[in-house]
């Protein structure tokens, strides 16, 4: 077994053991509390520029198995407790040590999660080195960023993929790093998707004259995405939109509101998210370090908020006919709750409320 090290910014470092990718890697550390669904974390284009780390201890005992793949694998490092050798599972195709190998990921095993994840708690994302030697100069650690990501995992082509039985909609899917059970949801619901690369302008979007616009989820700082926010603004109230995670963002900051990034972010399978306008509160899953601010929003009114902090998880835009939720709808690995999301993005469609 190689010793390695998980070096955080301001000086700490955690010993551990190397597996996957031998090369040395800097990123964002952030933590996901899932207790399943690995695979779908290490393929969500979502953690692009960040290294993971499992609060879950036990991870990889089920193996790979690519039908569960929802995109590439874009994280710049992975950080367990405790990754199983040998998995068993009929459906395995592989072990994480050489999934992560083959991807040139490096990966660090036997490092104490649980002290840091009280670290991240306490003090926030930081960023992290994953090396086998600590480094005397740790100026490439902190002056690190996320940035550009977006441009980084966005298909480079448009790509169609047919409804499930009679085509009822036709809809256009702005790829900001989503995940393919967006496209999946669609489809069983009767929907023809068109994916689309996150540089497509709204002209080129109306063209195709789709019955609806969907928003994908997506890295990074939402910000930052300045011609894609431009875009949105030209989309806004010219077709039905649903926007997940990201898109969500980007749409508030289309209409002229304003996000903010959170101290450690929501990243898992339980986020519990209460409807304002019900008296249902849903297990969500989650994954993003950015929030919107809800007080700042000129048009639209909040819908759902984060049980836990009070932030703002989604909005409805009744004047747009649009849309949006921080959280997954989704997910794959579950919770299920609000799948519900996609039919009433196909009510919108039709003509109907949400």
């Amino acid at each position: 077994m190689k010793k390695g090290y998980l070096v955080l910014q301001d000086g700490q470092v955690f010993e551990g053991f190397r597996f996957g990718g031998p090369a040395d890697a800097v990123g964002e550390l952030v933590f996901t509390t899932g207790m399943c669904g690995y695979l779908e974390t290490l393929t969500d284009p979502s953690y692009a520029g960040q290294i993971v780390m499992q609060t879950y201890p036990l991870i990889g005992n089920y193996g790979i198995i690519p039908e569960d793949f929802e995109g590439a694998c874009c994280v710049r490092g992975y950080v367990v407790r405790e990754w199983c050798e040998e998995p068993s599972n009929f459906r395995c195709q592989g072990d994480l040590d050489a999934f992560l190998r083959d991807r040139g990921v490096p990966g660090l095993w036997g490092v104490d999660t649980r002290e840091l994840t009280r670290i991240i708690r306490e003090h926030g994302v930081m960023n992290a080195a994953i090396c086998d030697e600590v480094p005397a100069d740790l100026t490439a650690v902190k002056t690190y960023a996320v940035t550009g990501v977006v441009e980084a995992v966005t298909c480079r082509a448009a790509s169609a993929h047919p409804a499930e039985g009679e085509e009822r909609f036709r809809v256009s899917l702005l790829d900001y790093g989503a995940k393919r059970n967006i496209v999946r949801e669609l489809q069983k619901r009767g929907c023809t998707v068109t994916v689309l690369p996150a540089q497509t302008s709204a002209e080129e979007v109306l063209a195709a004259k789709p019955d609806g616009v969907m928003l994908s989820n997506g890295p990074g700082d939402p910000a930052e995405n300045v011609y894609q926010i431009e875009q949105i603004k030209k989309l806004l109230g010219k077709v039905p939109l649903f926007g997940i995670c990201l898109g969500h963002q980007l749409t508030a900051l289309a209409v002229g509101g304003g996000t903010y990034k959170l101290k450690y972010g929501h990243r898992g399978v339980n986020q519990p998210v209460r409807d304002l306008e019900g008296v249902r509160t849903y297990i969500t899953s989650q994954n993003h370090g950015y929030a919107v601010d809800g007080t700042s929003l000129p048009v639209g009114k909040v819908r759902f908020i984060n049980a836990n902090d009070g932030t703002c998880e989604g909005i409805d835009y009744p004047d747009l006919r649009a849309f949006t939720v921080q959280f997954h709808p989704e997910a794959c690995t579950g919770p299920k709750d609000t799948s519900f999301l996609f039919d009433q993005f196909v009510a919108l469609m039709k003509g109907g409320d949400r």
